[in-house]
């Protein structure tokens, strides 16, 4: 689709074209997105369901993956019927406020994602530098201000942008050459001065995950210091594994959030290669998350299996 050179005064719709230079492979390019969409929506809808009904997993560190499992559920949610009906039934059109409910829910809950993890790194440090007072400072109490903090955080940080862009009111074109309403792709369809919602983009991002990224790290750099100095190697082994899964997700979330970031704004990536790359980051880590900490807890491994047993026994 070529978008036609003129002005567009408060356009009511946009039109999404999914990946450039990729509309004739689309219709198959869905299928895995599909598949990778089922995949975290069932595992994280697991997640959700044994972990309030699991005793033994009502702890901190389990509380924070079930609230990453609704955020993730959200996120799943905002993105992929829009970009599949785009791919499949060739759906391009979009309410322009719509789109900025998009932009503003898909940013958001990336945002809430990244302090989530953040608060399981700093569960992680407390439970093994200082494992004597771990209940008695990551209390319930605790636990709910700090899920309310980083929703808050999220959503008025993230408020902004949509606001920036409503303040915005000739457009050079209403064609967005996206499958969902990124920031920036929207911003660039302006034929007005940009220059406060790049600022502010940045702004956001850097104060958001740029900061958790650097406690994170720092996180880290404090846990293996303890781990080191501890004399048993078991002791040592076993603090390492808590740790894994953790430190897995944090680095595919973030090394894939800041490459779709950065390529965006400063780079001069193919488009259909960060648009797919940006795509993948918002869906594969959502489906990675219930498999990497599913597979390093028996007991979650356990009741899973129990689900599948029940489901296949009353099917027989």
């Amino acid at each position: 689709m070529a978008s036609i050179n003129i002005s567009h005064l408060n356009p009511r719709i946009v039109i999404l074209i999914g990946i450039p230079g990729l509309e004739h492979v689309q219709f198959w390019i869905g299928f895995p997105f599909f598949a990778v969409c089922l995949v975290a929506l069932w595992g994280n809808i697991i997640l959700l369901i044994i972990i309030p009904t699991e005793r033994s997993l009502h702890q901190p560190m389990y509380i924070f993956l079930a609230v990453l499992a609704a955020t993730d559920i959200g996120l799943c949610a905002a993105i992929a019927p829009k970009m599949l009906a785009i791919f499949w039934f060739r759906s391009y059109s979009m309410a322009f406020n719509t789109c900025l409910a998009q932009l503003f829910f898909i940013h958001a809950l990336q945002c809430m994602e990244s302090g989530i993890l953040l608060a399981m790194a700093f569960d992680r440090y407390i439970a093994i530098c200082d494992p004597l007072r771990h209940t008695s400072i990551l209390t319930p109490s605790v636990l709910g201000r700090m899920i309310v903090i980083v929703a808050i955080r999220a959503t008025v940080m993230v408020g902004l942008l949509p606001i920036l862009i409503k303040r915005l009111h000739l457009f050079h074109s209403t064609v967005i050459a996206h499958s969902y309403c990124e920031h920036m792709a929207v911003v660039k369809l302006a034929a007005e001065d940009i220059q406060v919602n790049k600022t502010c983009g940045l702004f956001v991002g850097f104060t958001i995950l740029g900061f958790d990224m650097i406690f994170i790290l720092i996180s880290y750099i404090l846990i293996f210091q303890a781990v080191f100095h501890l004399r048993q190697k078991e002791a040592r082994l076993k603090a390492f594994n808590t740790c894994t899964a953790h430190i897995f997700v944090f680095l595919e979330f973030y090394i894939l959030a800041f490459f779709s970031f950065f390529s965006h704004r400063f780079g001069h990536v193919v488009p259909s290669t960060h648009i797919l790359l940006s795509t993948i980051y918002l869906l594969v880590p959502p489906a990675l998350n219930p498999i990497v900490y599913g597979i390093k807890n028996k007991v979650i491994r356990k009741r899973v299996t129990q689900i599948f047993l029940l489901n296949h026994g009353s099917q027989q």
